[in-house]
């Protein structure tokens, strides 16, 4: 994600008045080289974390459902992760 993204995103985080939140990431990982596990390592940790599998294995979606406490702890999360190579964050 581009600074412009995470500064779009991080709007619309603040517009919700109510912290902390149930927040959804979910991001698309390629199955190799350990990458899944660098994802859920960086997720926190008291989220439920689910995985979907694309038909010929390539790629993992990683799924967490987890009550944030603010849109900077949000941000935090996504940037980290979205750093790692091939990993596409929706």
């Amino acid at each position: 994600m581009s600074m412009q993204e995470y500064e779009k995103l991080k709007e619309l985080l603040a517009k919700n008045k109510k912290w902390p939140m149930l927040y959804m990431f979910k991001f698309i990982v390629p199955n190799t080289d350990g990458k899944v596990q660098q994802v859920v390592d960086l997720l926190p940790k008291h989220g439920t974390v689910t995985y979907n599998h694309t038909k010929n294995l390539k790629y993992v979606s990683v799924t967490c459902r987890v009550s944030m406490k603010s849109a900077n702890a949000i941000i935090e999360v996504t940037s980290k992760i979205a750093a790692i190579e091939g990993v596409m964050s929706l």
